[in-house]
């Protein structure tokens, strides 16, 4: 008897693994497998149950659907229920897969050979697994797409013969994630972000268009220590600028991944360049027993090497075929989530966004865009962007603590890794591309030539020279117009008070308030 025959599925529920229906219902697809066969995976965003009404129920996690919507209770049933109505969720498939006989996969393409679920399910056992099942190769029956390119981001399609599918995933076995088309994204991608930057771009004037670039270029690196809560000397900051200058330059390989620490770590006494040899978490330590409080546990060090190698192929062979932001998120937050250094993870994590955008040409020419500074800005929602994932992955990671602060994560972890539901990423990624592009770019530029405008008029008036009114504008911009006592009885103190006044009123008349200057 295989395992097939003796699971059950679940009744009416009220509370499924911790989440709470809005009313009694049947869980089904998805939420039926993972409780029958007690997978250990990472909750999809979104699931579905059965309803004691005839009316559909929608909720931020639940969709409640009508009984006529049950499918039959087994494997087959709820696995095609699941590709039918959730997508494709390569997590929940490899655990299961890894669960189920493989006599059990068979007797469901046996009973239906040319059924396009059927086919779909047997393509995805031998692509997760690598085991190829008792069945002759696929004779009737259209190719169908692996990935509902209608429900989920994907890719040309290869076809497979054996199981006549075509091949269509956004990756490899080594590392796939997988985003959902969402009415979010395509309002985003309708907005043809690049050409409008473009359109922009050619209304500056070159000379202005060359100090913008640097200013925003720098902006982005010191906003990218600031995010980690670090404030690096100067050169430091501008060593890294000039690495985000030349991202996209090559492809993506691990030795450029390491390369890349080693310019961000700098002085490297203190710091294990390379792949961990250890295991690593993110978080904070209990202030007294120093004991970990991990808000995500990074991936295990005898992984990394397969999972940054898969990374990497997907950056280089999948995300030139994909939506630039999309194929951003997954190669950035996958890299993070990984967490494959001892330091550094957070830089080169958004210096391959960097990476990604400029391999796709996404911006107008020499000019980078200030990522991390709109991440900044929005930092309380790039935090709960990852933690859209790290929370639902931590309670499934065996992990202890250890005497010297760092954590001892047991059991097979990879594939949380490998597949991941990267919408929310992708999502919050485009908010802060349109920002750059409506918000940051007119107004860096706008800012640029009004400093202009306010050095002539000061020059006009005063003549001193340009490092003086460098720092006479410094001091205005900081104190909000004014140019403060300290400053009055110093640096220039050879100022009269009517030139002081004037001064003063000239950056008032090109930095109001009203104008977005602040």
């Amino acid at each position: 008897m295989n395992k097939l025959k003796e699971k059950t599925y679940c009744t009416a529920l009220e509370v499924f693994r911790g989440l709470h229906l809005p009313e009694a219902a049947t869980p089904v697809g998805y939420a039926a497998l993972i409780e029958a066969y007690d997978l250990q995976v990472p909750l999809p965003r979104s699931l579905f149950a059965i309803g004691a009404h005839h009316r559909v129920v929608e909720t931020q996690r639940w969709t409640l659907l009508t009984p006529r919507h049950a499918p039959a209770a087994t494997l087959e049933g709820h696995l095609t229920f699941a590709l039918k109505n959730e997508g494709v969720d390569l997590a929940v498939l490899k655990r299961l897969f890894s669960q189920v006989d493989a006599t059990a996969i068979e007797d469901i393409v046996r009973r239906t050979p040319t059924g396009g679920y059927a086919r779909r399910i047997w393509f995805f056992y031998e692509w997760l697994t690598a085991q190829t099942l008792a069945l002759p190769d696929a004779r009737t029956g259209g190719y169908v797409p692996a990935i509902d390119p209608a429900m989920q981001y994907a890719v040309g399609t290869t076809n497979s013969p054996r199981h006549r599918v075509q091949d269509n995933l956004p990756g490899t076995p080594a590392f796939c994630p997988l985003v959902f088309r969402t009415d979010t994204l395509d309002a985003y991608a309708a907005l043809d972000l690049p050409a409008r930057a473009r359109e922009i771009a050619d209304q500056i004037p070159a000379e202005l268009f060359a100090r913008t670039a640097a200013f925003l270029l720098l902006k982005d690196s010191r906003s990218s220590y600031a995010i980690e809560g670090e404030h690096p000397a100067q050169d430091r900051m501008q060593r890294w600028g000039r690495a985000i200058g030349q991202a996209g330059r090559v492809p993506l390989q691990p030795r450029e991944l390491l390369r890349l620490q080693a310019l961000v770590i700098g002085d490297a006494r203190f710091v294990r360049l390379g792949l961990r040899d250890d295991h690593g978490f993110v978080g904070e330590h209990e202030p007294l027993s120093q004991t970990p409080i991990p808000a995500h546990i990074s991936a295990q060090p005898g992984d990394l090497e397969d999972l940054v190698e898969g990374l990497c192929v997907y950056a280089r062979d999948t995300a030139p075929k994909l939506d630039p932001i999309v194929a951003a998120a997954c190669v950035a937050f996958g890299f993070v989530y990984i967490h494959p250094f001892q330091d550094g993870n957070g830089r080169i994590h958004r210096y391959l966004i960097h990476h990604v955008l400029s391999r796709h040409r996404f911006h107008p020419p020499g000019l980078i865009f200030p990522i991390s500074s709109a991440i900044l800005a929005r930092i309380r929602a790039y935090e709960e962007t990852l933690e859209s994932y790290s929370e639902r992955l931590l309670p499934l990671i065996d992990w202890r603590a250890r005497p010297d602060g760092n954590v001892d994560v047991r059991g097979d972890t990879v594939d949380f890794y490998r597949f991941f539901d990267a919408t929310p990423h992708a999502e919050f990624l485009y908010a802060c591309a349109q920002k750059i592009v409506d918000e940051d770019l007119p107004s860096e530029t706008e800012f640029l030539r009004r400093h202009d405008q306010f050095q002539r008029r000061v020059e006009l008036l005063v003549d001193m020279p340009d490092a003086t009114r460098d720092l006479l504008f410094r001091f205005l911009n900081q104190n909000r117009g004014q140019l403060s006592k300290r400053a009055r009885t110093r640096e220039f103190s050879a100022l009269t008070v009517d030139e002081i006044a004037k001064i003063e009123t000239i950056y008032a008349e090109l930095f109001a308030p009203e104008d977005g200057f602040s």
